[in-house]
Order: C-alpha cells, then sequence, then structure tokens
C-alpha cells in the first residue's frame, strides 16, 4: 500500500471510557491540553484527564476555588492540585477513582454550576509576524 494511503489509527487516550456518557452531547469538545486530555461543555473547560506520573496521573476538576468547598463536601478525595492550585484533582491511586470519577462525569453531563471555567481567548497574532522571533536566516 502507497505510504500515503496508510491511515494512522489514533491512539486511545486510557481514561477515554470516563467521557463516553459526555461524547452525545452537541455542545461537547476534547482538546489536547498541555499532553493531558481538556474536556470542553457548552463552551466550558470542565475536566482534564491526565495520564502520567503524580501529580498528573488522574482527572483534574476545572473550577474556582470558590467552589472547592462544596465539590469537596459532595466528594471528599478531592484535593486542589499541587501545581494548578485552582483545580481540584483525583488520582488514579486513589481506591475510590472510578467511583468519584464517574460520578464528577455524571455531575458535568447535568451541568453542574461548580464545575466549569470560561477558557480565556487566545492572543491572535499579527499578519505577517513568525512564530520564530530573532532568528537571523542564514543564507
Amino acid at each position: 500500500m502507497p505510504r500515503d494511503l496508510k491511515i494512522q489509527a489514533k491512539a486511545a487516550h486510557p481514561l477515554e471510557w470516563l467521557l463516553e456518557p459526555l461524547e452525545e452531547l452537541p455542545t461537547y469538545l476534547r482538546r489536547k491540553m498541555f499532553g493531558c486530555e481538556a474536556v470542553y461543555l457548552d463552551g466550558r473547560l470542565t475536566l482534564v484527564l491526565a495520564v502520567g506520573e503524580e501529580p498528573w496521573n488522574g482527572i483534574l476538576v476545572a473550577t474556582s476555588r470558590e467552589c472547592h468547598p462544596a465539590l469537596q463536601r459532595e466528594w471528599a478525595r478531592l484535593s486542589p492540585h499541587p501545581v494548578l492550585g485552582k483545580w481540584l484533582y483525583l488520582s488514579q491511586t486513589d481506591p475510590g477513582f472510578e467511583q468519584i470519577a464517574t460520578a464528577l462525569v455524571q455531575s458535568v453531563r447535568h451541568g453542574d454550576a461548580w464545575i466549569g471555567v470560561e477558557p480565556k481567548p487566545r492572543k491572535r497574532r499579527k499578519a505577517g509576524k513568525s512564530k520564530k522571533k530573532g532568528r537571523i536566516k542564514e543564507t
């Protein structure tokens, strides 16, 4: 088969099974973010799935600090992420990970107002500006 006709299979994310209840929703969007999978619903960043070394191995709940107490009353095992302290985190190593992560996804599906943040708009580049600043082209 010619090389240009080969179809590359997209590698599945190990935690994507969690997202199945959201995939049918019309405003569901999934994007890569810092080597993780970011989940958007209704334009709001809601969850981030991470599979790596701690503290990037579980589910991050995008929320504001004001919502932490309410979410932690519901799910006591959630704790502020050690790097992104404005978000809550649950490690895959937690014995209740599957149950709590599934409940979080259902909460997002039902429009929990405590979960989700508006993403900051991306800055647009000015026309004609190059990504490679300060480099001199050698001739």
